[in-house]
C-alpha cells in the first residue's frame, strides 16, 4: 500500500470515531442544533421568550412553516454547491501547478 492510501485511510477510520463515539459515550443525549441552545440562552439571560426579529421570506410566501424534509434538501443543496466551489479551487490550484500556469518567466527568456 502507497502512502497516501494509508493515509487516508487513517483519515477515514478518524472521521468515523469522531462521529460515531459521541453517539455511543452519551445514549439518550440530546444532541441539538446552535438555533435552540441560542434561543434558550436568551430566554435565560432576559427572563422573557425569544421573539425572532423577522421570518423567513419562504415561510411567508407559502403562508407556514417548511417542512423538515425541504429544509434538509436546502441545506444539502447549499452544502453541495459549497463542496463544488471548493473542489473546483483545490483543482485549479492544483492544475495550475502541475501545468505550470504560473511560472514566472527567468531573465533571459523569451516571450514567444
Amino acid at each position: 500500500m502507497s502512502r497516501n492510501v494509508k493515509i487516508a485511510i487513517v483519515s477515514v477510520l478518524v472521521i468515523l470515531l469522531l462521529a460515531l463515539v459521541p453517539l455511543f459515550a452519551l445514549p439518550g443525549a440530546s444532541f441539538g442544533g446552535s438555533d435552540d441552545a441560542g434561543s434558550a440562552k436568551v430566554e435565560e439571560i432576559t427572563g422573557t421568550a425569544y421573539e425572532p426579529w423577522f421570518t423567513p421570506v419562504l415561510e411567508q410566501l407559502i403562508g407556514g412553516e417548511l417542512p423538515g424534509e425541504v429544509e434538509s434538501l436546502f441545506f444539502c443543496v447549499q452544502t453541495g454547491l459549497g463542496v463544488g466551489v471548493l473542489a473546483f479551487g483545490f483543482g485549479y490550484l492544483t492544475a495550475r501547478k502541475k501545468y505550470g500556469g504560473d511560472r514566472v518567466k527567468k531573465e533571459g527568456e523569451d516571450a514567444a
